[in-house]
Formats: structure tokens, C-alpha cells, sequence
């Protein structure tokens, strides 16, 4: 007797790929070159991959990032691209200095420590920190030229190396010559000019399915109006000049739908939204277009659901919003996707594979009643999460994709072939949100982010009264001018104001949104408001950490014994860090860290629903650079001894270090990591990329930093 075939549980992947838009508009230069750099590493390969395993995988594509694949094809550069084409032998300091400032610009782990003399050449670097001007002395004609290697070599995914040849130059590993950076150079825009390519081939043979974002990659719901940030919180601080636009909203949608059309020869199907952003009245413009799908966060739906008594609803079904009929709407599984993108970089790639299965086989079995009419959207960024996993993230994309190919349970279904076969249910309201935190704080309600909106809203003004009063102004020209316009209503520009996001290049994004607004007026031959010539950002960077100000010596109880017992103390935040990543969860909330004369002491703070029941064999792990791992099991107990060290754990965990275990002289500089495990999985792992640095000081040495 034959058995009735199982019946499977759907299963959709969107892989979203996203930069912002980097040319300068007066230099026709990209100020920064990460499309050129992730469409080496992430680009290219990330479709492949889905072919090789016959995993009909999404991709959400944002059309300026293809414009700009598309301007590099035709010759166009950017700065880190120029100065590696400078032989070395002829950088002048000025340019040294600037290649020391941005050519370690990866993540060390993964892409500068297991590479020896990338290792040795940032080394280098750091041990004259302090002083660019002795640093950039200090390196020779060969080294200039490796570094010139080494930072475009380890973009290249690792799946290209064997058929392109550039094991060599791995095996090799320094004393490059020109010849061979240059060849280097060349064949990574011959891989630039096979991505649009790649794609267009695999959508036409249905081996893939294509969305796009609205064209700049804007939030729609703040286009139509600024006020709808209101809906999520009511007491938001809005710009002094409301924007409401909704035609220009119209025009990213529309703009993006002919984008698609060009290159892909049919009608767009689906769109994943600037950063998951919906509101009522973006759903029916996008529904006005003919797209038949959007999605966002589960918590969107939750939300819109909140006024309902009928229970949680679920997120594994297609909605629609009754004022946007034909539009289906599927909500990202957060906890699954999250996985992917925050959890599993630190695990085996089997396990993780493992760990990912099973919770698929959970909810399969939470729906097996209804298995024809449920989906599990799986939607995350397609290129940042890969540079924290070994090898760009191969080995755990092929076996997550092997896995899911050969399952009996489950199968791998592009969202526009699920909203076809889909039924609805029905949505009385849609609320307005982001996937972040379901608001749009990360984009207005800071003075930062509102003061530039009122730049915006005060540039068009501008040009809509200049086409009032002429009429009859060059067509061709005025368009050039609006596309500066929907340039700068673009997400990225407010991403880096305000105080949520911390990074080396918060000025270039500055600069760039205010290079966009000052050519609105230059074009018009007008006098450029001064405000633009002024930072919007306030300049100081906020850290996710701080130093220590003062000798302490905290009591090892596990608990904070008082107010003051660790005033003074070194902190970083793991709530900000991950806040700036917008991981839902963290299990650790800070890091402290201070000494006396004789002991080095580490506090853990835990989320107030931190619960050692739920995790296996619980496990605090400390990774100092010179003496290795310190592992401290988590139990309430207290003056316990360990590995060269002494520790309590009650609400909090508080460890102490003899400070000459740890430096043999007990002076100088430490650096660490601190990772929570469950079982051999680590959950978490802070600092996600360079550890955190303290110097202890000698004894008869006061503190110490000015803050």
C-alpha cells in the first residue's frame, strides 16, 4: 500500500539587496564604494547559490542600487577604487593617511583575521592609533601595495576565487605587484557587469523571483505625510513644516514598476517596501500600480489587529486590506529571520542548519490543519549578515538550501507564486509602521532627522515655485532637478542622523544629503541657503561604549549592592549596539568593566526576562586577545572560584581578574569579547565585531581620560 504523500508546509525566502545612492552629483563619483563591494561579495553569488540548489528564492532589488551596478559598467568610479589604482610607490601622505582610515573598513573576524598579512598590515596600523601622521610613515612601498590588494581581495566571495584564479594571490598573500592589482581591479568589474545579467537570466527560466523597493528607497507612509509617524507615537516631535506628498510617492512607486519593466520585460509583481514600511494610504498607491503583494513585519499585523478580540492573529497567512483590494500582504516571521541575521554567524553552520529545521517543524506542527493555506516568510537583508559568518556565509546558505531542497515537509515558494495561490483573510486597518520597532522613529522625530526634513520639504518649494513661475522651463532640465529631489527622499540620509545609528561615515551621508539639496538650487541658479552649507549631524559620535573614569573595587555578590558601586566603571551597551543592528532580543543588556590596583572586574547585566530554565547549559564566555577563553557556567552562586578568577551570579554576574593574569606585568592594554552560549550554540556575542580595548594604567599612575 502506497502512502498518501505528505503534505507540505510553504515556505518563502526574500533576500532584500539595498545601498543608498553614493554619487556625488558635482564630481559624478561614488563618495563611498560599498555597491561596487557587495556586488562582489553578495551580489553575484547569493543568486547562484539559489540556482545551484533549485531554491526559488526572492529577491527584493532597490532600482538606484541597480542604476548605480549599472553607472559602474559604464566606467564610473569611487574613491576607495581611485586610490587603489595609485601605484604605490607614488600615494602622497594625504593619501596614505585617507587609505589607513578606510581600508580596514571590514569586519575583523571574518575578513581581516584569518588573512596573515592583512592581519599584520592592520596591526600595524593600530599600534600608531594615536598618530595617522607616524602611521603613515611607517609602512613601505610593498605594503601600501598589499593593503591596496587586501582590501578589495577579501570582497570577493570565496565561491569566485578557484574559477577566476585568485587562489593565487591567496596563497601568495603579499609582495603583490602592480600588475597583479590591476588585473585584480579589472576582473571586479568584469563581475559587476555579469550581476543584472544573472539575474534577468534566472527570472526568465522562473528559477528565481524578482520585487523591487520604490525607486530611492524611500519610506513611503512619511511621503504622503509626516504625520502618520503619530500613529505609533502619539507624542513624536515632527518637523516644524508638515511634508505630504503623496505624488511624489506615486512617482517612487511608478518610477520603480517602468525600472522593472525595462529590464525584465514584464509587469512587476511584488514589492517589499522601504524597510518594511506600510500605511493605508501607501498600500493603495502601491495596490494603484498593479502590484499584487507587499510585506512587511509581523508586528504590523499584530498592531492592526489590536483593537480586535479575536486573539493573536497569525502571521503565516496572506491579508488583505479592504481598501486595497488585489494587494496581498504577507508579515516576516521576526523570530525566524532574525536567526539568520543576528544568531547563527557564531555556530556550525550543520548546527545551525539543525537549530533552523526544528523550529520550522514546530510551526508545522502548530499548522498542520491548515498546511494548503499557510506560508512562513523568511525576509532579512541579503548581503550585512554574511560578513559575520565564516566563508561570506557559503557553508551555511548550502546546506540551509540543500536541506530545504530534500525536505519531505516543507517547500521553498517565491511570495508572488504564493499570493497567486493564497487565499486573503481581511484586513479592517493597516497600521502605520516599519519593520523596525513598528514606528518610524529612525526616520523623523530626532531635531536631526526633522531638520532635515524641513530642508527637503523647503528645497521643493523651491523648484515647484520656480516651475510656477516657468512654466515653459526646459522639460529635460527641470526633471534632472526633481531627481535630486527623490534622491534626497530617500530612507538612508535619516538612517545616520539622530543618535540611533553610530558609524565612521556619518558625515559623508551628511554631506551627500546636502550636496543633493544645494544642486536643487544651483540648477535653478539660485543662492543656496546657508543652512545647507551647516553639518546637520552634531559631529560627536556617540559610542556603544564608554572608559572608566576611577579606581573601583565592587563587592562580588551578584548583585548591585549600591547605587554607587560601580559609578566610575567602563560600560558597553548591548541594548544600544543591538538596538543599532535592530535585534529584537538580547539576553545580555550591559557590559561593565573597571579595576583597582590589583584586580580587573567585569558585571554583566541580563534582560529582565532572562531565563536560565530556557537555555541549556547556560554559559558565559570572556575571549581575552592575549590569554584565550574564561568560561563561567551560570548558576546562582556566590564567591565562586574559577579558571583564574573569582565570580558571583545572582541578578547580575560579577567577575574579578588578578590583573597580572592577564597582562604578566598587570599594566597595559586588554581587549575582550563577552558571548552567552546555550549548550555549544552561542546566542549572542559582544562586541559583534572589535572587542572592547581598556588600558590598565601602572599603580602610581592616575586616570586617566578626558570624557
Amino acid at each position: 500500500m502506497t502512502m498518501p504523500e505528505k503534505k507540505k508546509l510553504k515556505v518563502a525566502i526574500l533576500w532584500h539587496m539595498h545601498q543608498p545612492f553614493y554619487l556625488h552629483p558635482d564630481t559624478k563619483k561614488f563618495m563611498m564604494p560599498w555597491v561596487r563591494l557587495h556586488g562582489l561579495k553578495d551580489y553575484l553569488d547569493m543568486p547562484l547559490l539559489a540556482e545551484k540548489y533549485n531554491i526559488k528564492a526572492t529577491f527584493n532589488l532597490v532600482p538606484s542600487l541597480l542604476d548605480q551596478i549599472e553607472m559602474y559598467c559604464l566606467g564610473y568610479t569611487d574613491r576607495h577604487m581611485d586610490l587603489s589604482r595609485i601605484p604605490s610607490r607614488d600615494l602622497n601622505t594625504a593619501e596614505k593617511k585617507e587609505i589607513l582610515q578606510t581600508f580596514f573598513s571590514a569586519q575583523y573576524p571574518t575578513m581581516i583575521e584569518p588573512y596573515t598579512r592583512y592581519k599584520q598590515l592592520y596591526r600595524k596600523k593600530e599600534s600608531c592609533a594615536n598618530d595617522i601622521d607616524l602611521a603613515a610613515e611607517i609602512f613601505s612601498t610593498s605594503e601600501w601595495r598589499d593593503l591596496q590588494v587586501w582590501s578589495n581581495l577579501v570582497w570577493i566571495d570565496p565561491s569566485f576565487r578557484d574559477e577566476y584564479r585568485l587562489n593565487s594571490l591567496f596563497r601568495k598573500g603579499r609582495d603583490f605587484t602592480e600588475e597583479e592589482k590591476h588585473r585584480l581591479l579589472d576582473l571586479e568589474i568584469d563581475l559587476l557587469k555579469k550581476i543584472i545579467p544573472t539575474y534577468q537570466r534566472l527570472f526568465a527560466e522562473d528559477k528565481i523571483d524578482i520585487s523591487f523597493t520604490p525607486y530611492y528607497h524611500p519610506i513611503l507612509p512619511l511621503l504622503i505625510d509626516t504625520d502618520v509617524a503619530r500613529e505609533a507615537i502619539a507624542g513624536i516631535d515632527l518637523p516644524e513644516k508638515r511634508f505630504s506628498h503623496p505624488e511624489d510617492a506615486r512617482w517612487q512607486i511608478e518610477k520603480s514598476c517602468e525600472k522593472f519593466y525595462s529590464l525584465f520585460g514584464k509587469n512587476m509583481a511584488g514589492m517589499w517596501p522601504s524597510e518594511g514600511s506600510v500605511s493605508e494610504g501607501a498600500l493603495k498607491l502601491i495596490n494603484d500600480a498593479g502590484i499584487r503583494w507587499v510585506a512587511t513585519d509581523e508586528e504590523i499585523l499584530l498592531q492592526s489587529k489590536m483593537q480586535e478580540s479575536s486573539g493573536k492573529p497569525s502571521a503565516f497567512h496572506a491579508y488583505e486590506y479592504i481598501g486595497a483590494l488585489g494587494t496581498k500582504i504577507f508579515f516576516r516571521d521576526h523570530g525566524l529571520s532574525d536567526r539568520i541575521g543576528f544568531i547563527y554567524a557564531g555556530w556550525d553552520a550543520e548546527r545551525a542548519v539543525s537549530d533552523f529545521m526544528h523550529n520550522l517543524s514546530l510551526l508545522r506542527d502548530r499548522l498542520k490543519d491548515n498546511l494548503d493555506n499557510c506560508l512562513i516568510p523568511i525576509i532579512l537583508d541579503g548581503e550585512n549578515a554574511w560578513e559575520y559568518f565564516p566563508e561570506d556565509g557559503n557553508r551555511f546558505l548550502s546546506r540551509f538550501y540543500e536541506e530545504l531542497a530534500t525536505s519531505e515537509e516543507f517547500e521553498v515558494v517565491s511570495l508572488t507564486d504564493a499570493a497567486e495561490t493564497l487565499l486573503a483573510r481581511s484586513l479592517k486597518k493597516l497600521f502605520a509602521g516599519s519593520w523596525i520597532n513598528h514606528n518610524f522613529r529612525i526616520w523623523i522625530g530626532h531635531s536631526e532627522d526633522n531638520m532635515a526634513w524641513d530642508m527637503l520639504s523647503d528645497a521643493r518649494q523651491a523648484l515647484v515655485d520656480y516651475q510656477t513661475r516657468y512654466p515653459d522651463a526646459d522639460p529635460e532640465k527641470m526633471q534632472k532637478i526633481w531627481n535630486q529631489i527623490y534622491i534626497a527622499e530617500g530612507s538612508d540620509w535619516c538612517w545616520w542622523f539622530g543618535d540611533e545609528h553610530i558609524g565612521t561615515h556619518n558625515s559623508d551621508f551628511d554631506v551627500l544629503f546636502r550636496t543633493h539639496l544645494s544642486a536643487v538650487y544651483k540648477m535653478l541658479d539660485m543662492e543656496i541657503p546657508s543652512r545647507l552649507m551647516q553639518p546637520i549631524h552634531g559631529g560627536k559620535l556617540e559610542s556603544f561604549v564608554s572608559l572608566p573614569e576611577s579606581l573601583i573595587t565592587p563587592k562580588l555578590d551578584g548583585l548591585l549592592t549600591h547605587y554607587y558601586e560601580w559609578s566610575g566603571a567602563g560600560s558597553y551597551d548591548c541594548l544600544k549596539a543591538g538596538g543599532a543592528m535592530h535585534r529584537v532580543d538580547v539576553y545580555i543588556k550591559a557590559i561593565y568593566f573597571a579595576f583597582d590596583h590589583d584586580s580587573f572586574y567585569i558585571r554583566l547585566d541580563f534582560d529582565d526576562d532572562f531565563d536560565l530554565v530556557g537555555l541549556n547549559n547556560c554559559r558565559i564566555v570572556i575571549d581575552f586577545k592575549d590569554i584565550g577563553l574564561r568560561e563561567i557556567l551560570l548558576e546562582k552562586v556566590r564567591e565562586k572560584a574559577g579558571e583564574n578568577m573569582t565570580f558571583s551570579y545572582n541578578r547580575i554576574l560579577e567577575v574579578k581578574f588578578d590583573r597580572k593574569t592577564l597582562t604578566g606585568s598587570g599594566n597595559g592594554k586588554i581587549e575582550f569579547f563577552v558571548s552567552l552560549y546555550s549548550g555549544n550554540e552561542m546566542m549572542e556575542k559582544w562586541p559583534f565585531d572589535k572587542p572592547i580595548a581598556v588600558e590598565l594604567p601602572e599603580k602610581d599612575k592616575e586616570i586617566f581620560w578626558q570624557v
